[in-house]
């Protein structure tokens, strides 16, 4: 309870309110004396009162000071801010100091009197940036604050400075982006008001000072558009982004350039326009790129993590050196002194690499040198002098050594003596290495030293790196240090010894033995003839990629056991199940109450250790049941009746979202206390089957006495629990049923006084008959039977009550009594006369059939009389069983304790959202597709349960019959869908969680131990009864008798709850085009609408686009809400924004827009594709108390949070994106967070600080194209500037994923872009320069790292594959130790499998072992894998590498919007091959013809087993690729589709289009738009692109050696020749092309004989090679296999040259070319289609006949059926899913247990 008295609510919030004439958002604080629930609370009107103390302030000149005016007045009038600027950040400061003080412990003594400590404490908070930015620059601060206690002044001027940053912030626009900009401009503006309040006198006026910008909007005008108009200027020239980054400013350069002083001579104030920082200065003199360039290069790699590399590659070298020594050991090796000698030369290669940093420093960032930064440039040049100095100076010290050596013939002492000197100067080499390494042990020195603003800091630092404001102390606590170095060190020496014992000495001895072999005969040309390099080369370089990117699985392998250790530690996985749950639902209630209900604050805080030492002792007991938890918790106590509120009021949300039917809920929710029962009333899926048990153990244990058999019973909490309530429930009954006042109702009184008396003298067992209790037993049922029927027939219950009279009274007794004993003892009747009938005859009073609540708690007794299974599987619907399962655990786990809603920190979800998807529109639902599948059709297939569900409550609610689903319930059913999808609605569902559990909490806080007792029995009058579905003949039972209206705590709120949850939790959607829509009449903004009116606490923030004349357009940032009272929509702010809203990129852009409205101390980010529950939005105020706990030395700034993957059940794609995401989510992000305190911010739910992101440039970063992936640089922003980010995982955020093949890959393709333009940021540079070693180990590996080594997997088998192509066609390969070469090629080969196997399967394996069960998890594993996962891995492999590789070389990275929807549609080739063609088609076809002409000129692979081992992944490889489209494709197998999908597919490659035509329609089209990224390439890009593509001619120069026509020469002419082909096959192409232009239309006769012509010339000159020279016919085919890549190669460069070849008549000749090669791959696709697809099919086929049987012929005929749906026509996904199912059932019941199918 809270310790401070409140003043009571002026009324009931249910009253209707007096319509207030100016609208308010969250409170009215216009109007004080308004009858709203939150003006109840002092602290409100203490911040609204301090604001109003204007006191004797000047007053604004020219404007009429009104009485209503306050210090935010004041500001806007002098500065020239705009009224709903003014307005909005009245609100948000007034509610955060409210909320602010709120939290005071102990609360102050004037609650209505703003308390100073609380405005000083926001005040340091709001401006530590500000402050920061001025000791960086050497700047007092403005902000003059007196220190002294009480200063009169002081909290009015501190006021004053907190809201004018606030008006500046809320103002600015996209402007917040560039946080020290908003510095540079509060810094004056602070100044002025200085000036204001210290009224100091205009030296150029005489007059009193006024700001330099006032009068109305003048801010806007004079401050924040000139800057404004220079940003959008720069974006402008970018091109869309399509420039390089090096030739315009982006957000983070204009930031930037208020990083150095010469802002302030540059800019001054009031700012001097014609400065050459605005865009309207010449290109030439203006300001270019701030702080760092960004380059597109992959050397940007090198460049950020230098350190890594230079590590790698110097243990290559030695380990080399080692190895070449030929010992079996590396420390044998050492004891030569050659050996260590020649280890020397690392420093050269050392200090090499040092040069080429240098270099690249210089190559990349030479145009931030200007007049202002010559020490820049200064720096770079000498950096690459002295690293080229270092480089001689340790070459000559090394040559010297040898010379040395040699002269001597020995090791003598003069020749040791160099080695020495060596030593020394290497020594002064590493001396700034060795003084990293100690304040790397030393890290809060480095911290003190890196936080100093002195000059000689600076000075002494210059040469390391470029002062910069971010970026500084960034070290953690030692205790941080040695676990993530105690990590990298095991990881480094398992990387280290692997690499030397099983790639580099194997290698090294076939190196040596290639080195000594002669060649006899090459079987082409060859430049070094008589040499092997080459092939040494090509036999290392793939062993040397492996060598750089293995890491990535040695820290995949490690991050896995140690995160799944922490989770281990962290109690996850403790229950998984239902089974679990009963085990430990006795402690539950316990649980709850500690974690979620707040604690009594004591007058005297307790020691912060002892409470913490007393906290985690209770924990303990209640994790592993030390002591007896339920015995504090039974119904007659407040606790029990608080919990079950609780429970029950998530069973209503569960119900409400159909997840559980009626009947389940019955069995699921825990009733109140009523019946006059004594214990606990556990939910009956715990009590299921328990009183049968126990009525056996009393059967066999008849003769023992009472305690012994009590004792057995009560081992099971739940069974004791059970009798008791049955026993009471019974009594309460049959006292019920029989007439009070009557003579049998006496009888029973007295009866049940008689066993009572006997159980408590422990005579039961002595005084009845065990025996009889069956019996007694089963007439029970039957009566409650009866008692539940429509019409109840009295004889049969006279029937059954006299036959329990007579068990009961005169067979149970051991002793049976006389009738004289019996009517002595009140069990028996006086002699009654005829009219008074037999025995309960007259006494029988059935219940009211509209007596819902009495008919609900019989059904409970009949359940539990009457349940013989566990119900382990009670909620059937596996979703809820696991949120149920999760809940429960969570509650076990450590979190910190919850305070008071009062005392929570406030909090806000900012949700973005563009055009996507309200609510599913009915047409929508039951449109149909080209196979009759309607949406509405798939979902009630996936979600068949929950249909069922929704059905039975629309029927309880009124519906007749089904037809009514798509008239009156259409909005209902429309709902349910939209609820299943990843749709807005399904968002602002769960996100409104938040609110209703704060209510409800509210509620719980401040309410009586008599509300909550009484309110648990106001719920339970009208609470959920369930259907009961006993018929009386063919009437069912009335209405009352069904599931009766929801009963929720809602209806027991007094009013201030509402109050209360407003203050704490504000949600606002960021609809940018809402606006649009509703001038449009669009439909989603009547969706819209509908949200807001069905959520109070719902906001909406759009742009609204206000046209003033021909060209001129205001931007506007306008808040909406409903407003419950006049029942419409109202606009509440509407701030004028700079100009368009979208400079970069839209979703942050969306964000910042919004942000001014978001409100509280911590600001949740939700994107639309997220979901919440009730029963998580419990724990958020735990969780918020996180905020307040050091983690390592610093307070989390980002809290993240653990994500449940929603759409895992939509198709076998979804559940393994579900899998794959489910285990980057938890056990990736809890590794990071802790041990290796990496973790940044990747994408949503995670809760941000909101007042330390706010003054820092908000929650993302929006600079065209660099910032794409605009989630994750929130983290890198927020640990650059020392913030901290944790993982907490007792608490989930629903998440949905995409889940069809090309929306999945189209995110990858998105992720994969942006993680290519990060690698080119100053975020990822700077970040791989200043973290310690092994924190940048952590990032890299953790970032794009991954998506490198990914790449560098892909680089590894094309290098193998060209490697041993080149070996077998050169003949080199015939001259190999034939052992050794096989054994490498398989060695390669496995490791590319172990490589797949690691970054797919083992993270994922391990994160399901730990929360399901080892064997759950390989189960679902290995059906994962029956499902093809692999091959969809494998394929998405191949999406992250080419749009991450051509990202980084080309750029265009670009949103790729999903979708998100279901895929209930067949996807067309031409669609598949315009997505895949060149990342996928192309490649795997390269890859094929290597493997194919590889196989026919080896002799390796001539042993079949040789050659499967060496190219089965390679293979594995090329079939995913081409097949996965195909695989996971609705229908992909389907004859008759193919054909359509052919037909369409030639339809688009010949069609030409028009301008304005789309790709989706012109193949041409698309073909231009694919080669865009090289038209916006550097010189550099195009170069390494025509490097890469000189490949292809290699197949030609190879292969046309091996031709029979060339009769063994080997001359280069042979070669030179071959080309005559490539012109004839042109030739040959243009001729018919010339023909069919000229001649197909009007003279076809003409076309045919050109057609016939060529092909006889064709065949004659076949005859004459085949006639006079050595030509074979097989020559035909290898020539196909040498010269079609020729070609391909051809165009690959001509498309690199297009703006030479465009304008010539070359061109058209290479678009008809690539049209000609597009329709080959694309059948050469179709093609491997059905190669692979029929033998499948009669694999499927074998298998149902062979293994299969005829023994389960159900099974049978769903696989045959599901296998023609999967070969012909069905859902790919679906028969996968399907076939894997019943394959492994199978295989379990025939090898484990044989003879069980049938």
């Amino acid at each position: 309870m809270s310790l401070r008295p409140r003043t009571p609510a002026m009324r009931p919030y249910a009253r209707p309110l007096p319509p207030m004439q100016e609208p308010f958002n969250i409170i009215p604080i216009h109007n004080l004396l308004a009858d709203h629930p939150s003006l109840r609370y002092p602290e409100i009107r203490a911040a609204a009162a301090a604001l109003r103390a204007v006191g004797d302030l000047r007053k604004p000149p020219f404007v009429q000071w009104k009485s209503d005016h306050d210090l935010m007045n004041w500001l806007g009038i002098f500065f020239g801010f705009q009224d709903d600027n003014v307005r909005n950040q009245r609100e948000h400061l007034v509610l955060h100091l409210a909320n602010s003080q709120m939290r005071l412990q102990p609360p102050p003594n004037l609650a209505d009197v703003l308390d100073p400590g609380v405005l000083r404490r926001f005040r340091r908070k709001l401006l530590q940036n500000y402050t920061s930015w001025c000791a960086y620059l050497g700047r007092r601060s403005n902000v003059v604050v007196s220190r002294r206690r009480g200063g009169g002044d002081d909290p009015r001027r501190e006021l004053l400075y907190v809201a004018m940053y606030l008006l500046v912030w809320g103002e600015s626009g996209n402007l917040r982006f560039t946080p020290e900009c908003v510095c540079y401009i509060y810094h004056h503006m602070a100044m002025e008001l200085n000036q204001v309040l210290d009224e100091d006198i205009d030296p150029e006026t005489g007059r009193p000072f006024l700001p330099s910008v006032s009068g109305q909007n003048a801010f806007m005008k004079s401050v924040i558009m000139p800057i404004y108009a220079t940003v959008r200027d720069e974006v402008e020239s970018s091109r869309n982004g399509t420039r390089p980054h090096s030739a315009w400013r982006n957000y983070d350069d204009i930031n930037e350039y208020f990083w150095s002083r010469r802002c302030f001579k540059s800019l001054k104030w009031p700012i001097n326009y014609s400065s050459n920082f605005f865009s309207t200065v010449e290109k030439e003199r203006r300001v270019g790129k701030t702080g760092f360039v960004e380059q597109r290069s992959f050397w940007n790699l090198f460049r950020s993590f230098d350190k890594l590399w230079v590590l790698l590659l110097l243990f290559l070298q030695a380990a080399l050196i080692v190895a070449w020594e030929g010992k079996e050991y590396p420390w044998t090796a050492l004891e030569s002194r050659d050996v260590q000698v020649r280890l020397l030369t690392v420093f050269i290669t050392w200090g090499g690499l040092r040069v080429l940093q240098a270099v690249l420093d210089a190559g990349t960032q030479y145009s931030l040198v200007t007049r202002e930064t010559l020490s820049l440039g200064v720096r770079m040049v000498l950096k690459a002098v002295v690293a080229t100095a270092w480089t001689i100076i340790f070459a000559v010290f090394y040559v010297m050594i040898w010379a040395q050596k040699n002269s001597d013939g020995r090791w003598s002492a003069e020749a040791n003596s160099r080695i020495v000197d060596f030593l020394w100067t290497s020594l002064v080499f590493v001396i700034p290495e060795l003084l990293a390494l100690v304040l790397f042990i030393v890290p809060w020195v480095r911290n003190f030293i890196e936080e100093l603003n002195w000059n000689a800091v600076y000075v002494f630092t210059w040469w390391f790196h470029t002062r910069i404001f971010v970026g500084r102390a960034l070290r953690e606590g030692l205790v941080n240090n040695v676990k993530y170095t105690v990590f990298w060190i095991i990881v480094l020496a398992s990387k280290f010894a692997f690499s030397y014992f099983l790639q580099i000495k194997p290698l090294v001895n076939m190196t040596k033995a290639l080195m000594k072999i002669k060649v006899h005969t090459y079987k082409m040309h060859v430049f070094f003839e008589g040499t092997n390099v080459i092939a040494v080369v090509l036999l290392w370089v793939p062993v040397v990629l492996i060598y750089l990117m293995d890491m990535q699985i040695w820290y995949a392998i490690y991050s896995s056991f140690v995160g799944s250790t922490i989770g281990l530690f962290s109690h996850l996985g403790e229950i998984r199940n239902i089974k679990q749950l009963r085990l430990r639902f006795q402690f539950f209630a316990s649980a709850l109450q500690f974690n979620l209900m707040p604690e009594e604050q004591s007058l005297r805080p307790e020691l912060t250790m002892v409470k913490k030492l007393r906290d985690a002792i209770h924990r303990l007991k209640l994790r592993y049941g030390l002591g007896l938890a339920y015995q504090k918790t039974e119904s007659s106590q407040i606790e029990a009746t608080r919990f079950a509120l609780i429970w029950n009021e998530i069973m209503t949300t569960f119900r409400e979202e159909d997840l559980i039917s009626d009947r389940e809920l019955e069995l699921l929710e825990l009733p109140p206390n009523c019946w006059h029962i004594r214990v606990i009333r556990w939910p009956c899926f715990l009590l299921a089957n328990e009183l049968l048990l126990a009525l056996n153990q009393a059967k066999e244990l008849a003769n023992e006495p009472d305690h012994l058999l009590w004792l057995r019973i009560c081992k099971s909490e739940y069974r004791r629990c059970a009798i008791i309530e049955a026993y009471d429930s019974i009594r309460y009954l049959l006292l019920v049923v029989v007439r009070n006042g009557t003579e049998e109702n006496s009888i029973i009184t007295n009866l049940f006084r008689e066993i009572d008396q006997c159980i408590e003298n422990q005579k039961f067992t002595a005084t009845y008959k065990m025996s009889l209790l069956p019996q007694i037993h089963a007439k029970l049922i039957s009566l409650i039977d009866l008692l539940l029927q429509l019409k109840k027939d009295t004889s049969k219950t006279v029937d059954i009550l006299q036959a329990l009279y007579e068990l009961s009274v005169r067979e149970f007794p051991w002793v049976k009594k006389s009738m004289e004993t019996l009517r002595a003892e009140g069990l028996a009747t006086r002699s009654r006369s005829i009219e008074e009938g037999l025995l309960f005859e007259n006494a029988i009073q059935f219940p009211d059939d509209e007596d819902a609540t009495f008919f609900r708690h019989l059904r409970r007794l009949h359940t539990i009389l009457t349940s013989r299974d566990s119900m382990h599987n009670v909620p059937v619907n596996i979703d809820a069983r696991k949120r149920i399962a999760f809940f429960s655990n969570s509650l076990f786990m450590n979190m910190p304790r919850a305070p008071y809603v009062e005392k929570m920190m406030a909090f806000s979800v900012l949700t973005p959202y563009y055009d996507e998807e309200v609510l599913y529109g009915k047409e929508s639902l039951r449109s149909e597709n080209e196979d009759g599948i309607s949406t509405l059709f798939y979902l009630q297939k996936i979600y068949e349960g929950e249909w069922v569900n929704f059905l039975e409550r629309m029927y309880r609610e009124g519906m007749k019959d089904d037809d009514e689903l798509f008239t009156t319930k259409a909005r209902d059913l429309r709902v349910w869908a939209s609820y299943r999808g990843q749709t807005l609605s399904r968002t602002v569902r769960g996100m409104m969680y938040y609110y209703r559990a704060l209510q409800m909490l509210a509620f719980l806080d401040s309410a009586s131990e008599m509300d909550i007792r009484v309110g648990s029995q106001q719920v339970a009058s009208h609470g959920l009864m369930s259907q009961n579905d006993v018929m009386d003949g063919q009437h069912m039972q009335p209405a009352s008798r069904k599931l009766g209206r929801t009963a929720s705590v809602t209806n027991l709120f007094k009013g201030h709850e509402h109050g209360i949850a407003l203050l704490k939790f504000t949600y606002v959607v960021a609809c940018q085009l809402y606006g649009k829509h509703k001038a449009k009449g669009d439909n989603r903004a009547e969706e819209i609408l509908y949200l807001m009116k069905n959520n109070e606490a719902l906001r909406v923030a759009y742009v609204d686009e206000v046209k003033l004349g021909r060209d001129e357009v205001e931007y506007y940032s306008v808040l909406v809400k409903y407003d419950q009272q006049i029942q419409r929509e109202v606009e509440i702010y509407r701030i004028r924004l700079p100009g368009p809203l979208k400079l970069g990129e839209g979703k942050p852009e969306n964000q910042n827009h919004a942000i001014i409205f978001t409100r509280g101390d911590a600001i949740q980010t939700i994107d639309m594709n997220q979901d919440n529950y009730f029963e998580e939005a419990l724990k958020m105020r735990n969780l918020l108390e996180e905020f307040k706990n050091f983690y390592g030395i610093r307070k989390p700034t980002i809290l993240g949070v653990r994500e449940n993957i929603f759409t895992g059940s939509v198709s076998s794609l979804a559940w393994f994106m579900s899998n794959q995401e489910m285990s980057f989510v938890t056990l990736n992000q809890r590794v990071l967070a802790n041990p290796l305190k990496v973790r940044m911010h990747y994408g949503h739910p995670d809760v941000f600080d909101r007042f330390w992101f706010l003054p820092r440039g908000g929650i993302s970063k929006a600079s065209k194209v660099i910032n794409i992936s605009e989630d994750i640089f929130a983290g890198f922003n927020c640990t650059l500037r020392g913030g901290n980010v944790t993982h907490h995982e007792y608490i989930q955020v629903g998440k949905g994923r995409d889940v069809g093949l090309n929306q999945i890959s189209m995110f990858e393709a998105k992720v994969a872009s942006g993680s290519g333009e990060q690698v080119l940021s100053r975020d990822v540079y700077r970040l791989g320069h200043r973290l310690d070693f092994f924190r940048m180990l952590s990032f890299f590996y953790s970032t794009v790292g991954f998506y490198f080594n990914t790449m560098m997997v892909v680089l590894t088998v094309y290098s193998f594959l060209w490697g041993r192509l080149f070996l077998a066609l050169s003949g080199v390969e015939d001259d190999l130790d034939t052992n050794n070469n096989k054994a490498v090629g398989v060695m390669l080969n496995q490791q590319f499998i172990i490589q797949l196997g690691l970054f797919t399967a083992l993270p994922m394996i391990v994160e399901n072992s730990l929360e399901q069960g080892f064997l759950t998890a390989v189960w679902d594993f290995l059906t994962m894998q029956l499902q093809l996962a692999s091959v969809f891995y494998t394929f998405s492999m191949g999406t992250r590498t080419h749009f991450f590789g051509r990202t980084i070389l080309h750029g265009g990275a670009k949103y790729r919007a999903t979708g998100r929807g279901f895929v209930v549609q067949h996807r067309s080739f031409a669609e598949n091959y315009r997505l895949y063609s060149r990342s996928h088609f192309v490649k795997a076809i390269e890859l094929g013809i290597i493997l194919v002409v590889y196989a026919v000129h080896s002799n390796v692979a001539r042993d079949t087993f040789v050659y499967i081992g060496m190219s089965i992944s390679s293979w594995f490889l090329v079939v995913s690729w081409m097949l996965a489209p195909f695989i996971f494709n609705p229908s992909g197998f389907d004859w008759l589709k193919t054909v359509y999908d052919f037909d369409d597919f030639m339809n688009w490659l010949w069609y030409s289009g028009g301008v304005f035509t789309k790709a989706e329609h012109s193949w041409e089209t698309w073909w231009y738009e694919e080669q865009d990224h090289l038209r916006t390439t550097g010189l550099w890009g195009k170069l390494l692109e025509i490097i890469l593509d000189l490949r292809f001619f290699f197949f030609q120069y190879g292969v046309v050696y091996q031709l029979g026509i060339t009769g063994g020469n080997k001359s280069i002419g042979v070669y030179l020749l071959s080309w005559i082909y490539m012109v004839v096959a042109v030739g040959i192409y243009m001729t018919i092309a010339w023909a069919q232009n000229k001649y197909a239309a009007k003279q076809h006769v003409y076309y045919r004989l050109v057609q016939l012509a060529v092909i006889m010339v064709m065949v004659l000159f076949i005859v004459l090679l085949l006639e006079f020279t050595k030509f074979k016919f097989l020559d035909i085919v290898s020539s196909l296999l040498a010269f079609i890549p020729t070609g391909w190669g051809i165009i690959l460069i001509a498309q690199v040259l297009r703006p030479f070849l465009q304008t010539t008549a070359v061109w058209d000749t290479v678009v008809s070319l690539a049209r000609l090669y597009d329709l080959l791959f694309g059948h050469s696709a179709e093609v491997s289609k059905y190669l692979v697809s029929l033998p499948a099919k009669s694999l499927t086929e074998l298998y149902l006949e062979v293994l299969m049987g005829s023994r389960c012929r159900k099974s049978k005929y769903e696989l045959c059926r599901c296998s023609t749906d999967w070969f012909s026509g069905g859902d790919s996904a679906a028969g996968l899913q399907l076939i894997s199912d019943i394959f492994l059932k199978r295989l379990v019941f025939t090898v484990l247990i044989p003879g069980r199918l049938e």
